[in-house]
């Protein structure tokens, strides 16, 4: 455990971007409960003079509000056209644990953070839960030290970007096959089906292609990496001609 203050803040603060005025901040947003009793006897809390060693938990907490708020914001921007399913259901999966603890990787704040000695024999620094949770509190941490335009800028650059990159289609065609059922249960007919037509390539790297089915008929067909990959493209596909269909119908 790291009892002094942070390990090499500068460096830390160079790749957040962002350099604290009140330094407090991202010491309390990267200490685990599991630090605090063993910092508090060694500092020798018990003089007035000493300030209170906190947990990151309430940064925690204040964190995952602006995430929701940053990342709402910022998938109504980038995409205009998404209806509100689209919007939630992206930002769920933009904010989930695991692209936390990818933003959390890319800062290196495993290497930073202050555990206690159980959490660190067990790999805390290597934990997604704790990670994911640290970067809420970091994230929180910038908030309060220089407002939601600093927040903003570092939720852009190491996470709703790299979010967006890393899933590419993924995110851009979220909830296609929603829509689309959404589109057909509105004009009375049956619920799409979609069948597996075939799949080619070495197991750890499969290509898998499926066909979007409709009333007995074969709308649409992708392939994918992933069965839900390749779902997602043809009901996309399924959905645009649909569509047209009706346009020109």
């Amino acid at each position: 455990m790291q009892a002094s203050s942070l390990i090499d803040d500068e460096a830390l603060e160079k790749r957040l971007g962002h350099k604290f005025t009140v330094k407090e901040l991202l010491d309390r947003a990267l200490t685990h409960s599991s630090a605090v009793a063993e910092l508090r006897s060694g500092s020798g809390e018990e003089a007035e003079s000493t300030p209170r060693v906190e947990d990151n938990e309430r940064l925690e907490f204040l964190g995952d509000a602006v995430l929701e708020l940053l990342a709402s914001e910022y998938l109504l921007v980038t995409f205009p056209d998404w209806s509100e399913g689209q919007l939630s259901k992206s930002r769920a999966r933009i904010v989930n644990a695991g692209s936390l603890d990818a933003a959390a990787r890319r800062l290196r704040l495993g290497e930073h953070l202050r555990l206690g000695r159980g959490e660190e024999k067990t790999g805390g620094r290597e934990k997604q839960t704790l990670l994911a949770d640290a970067f809420e509190a970091v994230v929180a941490a910038v908030y309060l030290d220089a407002g939601l335009g600093s927040a903003r800028e570092l939720l852009r650059r190491v996470l709703f970007e790299q979010a967006l990159e890393e899933r590419g289609e993924r995110i851009a065609e979220s909830d296609r096959k929603s829509a689309l059922q959404e589109f057909l249960q509105a004009r009375g007919q049956p619920p799409a089906e979609y069948r597996l037509a075939g799949e080619s390539g070495p197991d750890h790297q499969k290509v898998f292609l499926i066909e979007v089915w409709v009333s007995g008929n074969c709308l649409a067909r992708s392939e994918g990496s992933t069965k839900k990959e390749a779902e997602q493209r043809a009901a996309r596909m399924a959905l645009e001609k649909l569509e047209q269909t009706e346009t020109k119908g």
